[in-house]
């Protein structure tokens, strides 16, 4: 099914080393959400440019079997301080991939699109008074992080032109925020404020991964550019979190005001030509939820759950005159982390998505339920293997990522794996049944 219409639609996966390894740890992945402020690292004045390099190759091995991703991409960053109360950071990411200039199998739109790229990653500065911390600029907020499912993570937008298989860190766009936070002894509140919002990125039609949209047998099909909402007051988006920690439950509760960040395909028909146009759009929505998570030794709790208001679904009525269906859902997953001996680990999650006022031509079901299995064990000192299986209980269509790492110096990895989906061709998965693929990865951190 499209993605928001099935299993975990709007519940992206994607798992990396870095993501995969924070999550089945129980941590939050990134510096300043949930930690303590007594804990928090300082950057040093002058702490030298970090970041990394790396060259990624994909092989779709459908037919026609072609490279799909040969993707070299630089990441770097710095932080510093001027004094003990204002600090910053910079950052920038550049790609380039050269798969787009040894074939032609993709559409000029895709190749402008997707053969290199220049983004801002976190740039921002911080300032700490008492009890009080400010951060202003481009940054991301984590607000709950399952292992490799985004629910309570509403705020982040996210790069899903390879859906959601690369790592956490890699697919999530800042944010232009202000956020204002709160330390107490036993609270922490969090302010947000994003005057002017980052969006989902899904590409262009013609790409291996764009979420093309349902139409009857016979009919054409054209896609019209995105319409992002206006950068007015009327999009601003805003938030409150507030999370606390009693008796070792740590419990947090949010509500979220935005332009959705993910895109609803809104659809007319042309009766001369006899096509369907579809064209992406950003509904204003209500998001309100909470974690909770809990360390019981050798298992860690974890749980999650979000109700959203006003997000509209692509309806299979053809006839309607704009294509979706406002509805209301909750979204909750669950999951336990186990340690297991021999430096072994298994996570196992159940989640769903419940429709409210329920349209029978939804395409989900009014319930759509899902689990997901994640086995990862370290070997040979420098060796990891990890597989992580997820699945539909309401259908077969499901997604298996079986991965092999090899740490083989100091800041040096190798990474192998493969992306298998089957299931039918409205699922989540299934649709990407001829987008099976191998690919690799090698990288160096500084």
């Amino acid at each position: 099914m499209i993605p928001r219409l099935t299993t975990i639609a709007a519940c992206c996966i994607a798992l990396g080393a870095t993501a995969a390894e924070d999550d089945l740890l129980g941590r939050d992945a990134l510096f300043g959400d949930d930690i303590p402020k007594a804990e928090r690292t300082s950057p040093q004045r002058g702490s030298g440019i970090k970041g990394f390099i790396q060259f990624e190759a994909a092989r779709t091995t459908a037919d026609p079997d072609h490279w799909s991703k040969l993707r070299a991409r630089t990441e770097l960053g710095n932080s510093g301080k001027l004094n003990d109360s204002l600090k910053w950071k910079l950052g920038v990411r550049l790609d380039y991939d050269f798969v787009y200039g040894i074939n032609d199998f993709y559409s000029p739109e895709v190749v402008r699109n997707q053969r290199h790229n220049v983004d801002l990653r976190e740039n921002y500065v911080d300032y700490s008074t008492g009890n009080l911390d400010f951060r202003i600029g481009k940054q991301h907020v984590v607000w709950g992080e399952m292992v490799g499912l985004f629910f309570a993570d509403v705020v982040s937008a996210r790069d899903m032109r390879e859906f959601i298989l690369p790592e956490f860190d890699q697919m999530r766009i800042p944010q232009w925020a202000v956020r204002a936070e709160y330390f107490g002894d036993d609270i922490h509140a969090e302010l947000l404020w994003v005057p002017v919002a980052s969006y989902d990125n899904v590409g262009k039609p013609g790409a291996e991964f764009y979420p093309y949209q349902p139409v009857p047998p016979g009919f054409n099909t054209r896609y019209l550019a995105e319409m992002r909402p206006e950068r007015d007051a009327d999009n601003m988006n805003y938030g409150l979190r507030l999370s606390t920690l009693k008796n070792g439950w740590d419990i947090s509760g949010f509500y979220y005001r935005s332009s959705d960040v993910g895109q609803t395909f809104y659809r007319q028909f042309e009766a001369p030509t006899n096509t369907f146009v579809y064209q992406a759009r950003h509904d204003r929505i209500h998001q309100t939820g909470g974690t909770i998570s809990k360390d019981l030794g050798d298992i860690v709790f974890k749980a999650e759950g979000v109700y959203t208001s006003g997000r509209s679904f692509t309806t299979l009525n053809f006839a309607d005159s704009d294509g979706v269906v406002r509805q209301n859902t909750f979204d909750w997953a669950a999951g336990l982390d186990f340690t297991l001996p021999a430096d072994t680990r298994l996570n196992a999650q159940v989640f769903q998505r419940q429709f409210f006022s329920y349209d029978p031509n939804n395409v989900s079901d009014k319930r759509e339920n899902g689990y997901s299995l994640l086995l990862n064990k370290k070997f040979f000192n420098d060796w990891e293997a990890q597989a992580l299986f997820i699945s539909s209980l309401n259908r077969t269509d499901w997604l298996f990522r079986p991965r092999l790492t090899w740490n083989f110096q100091r800041n040096w990895r190798v990474l192998l794996g493969a992306d298998i989906f089957n299931g039918p061709p409205q699922g989540m998965f299934g649709r990407y049944d001829q987008q099976d693929r191998v690919y690799s990865e090698v990288r160096y951190s500084f």
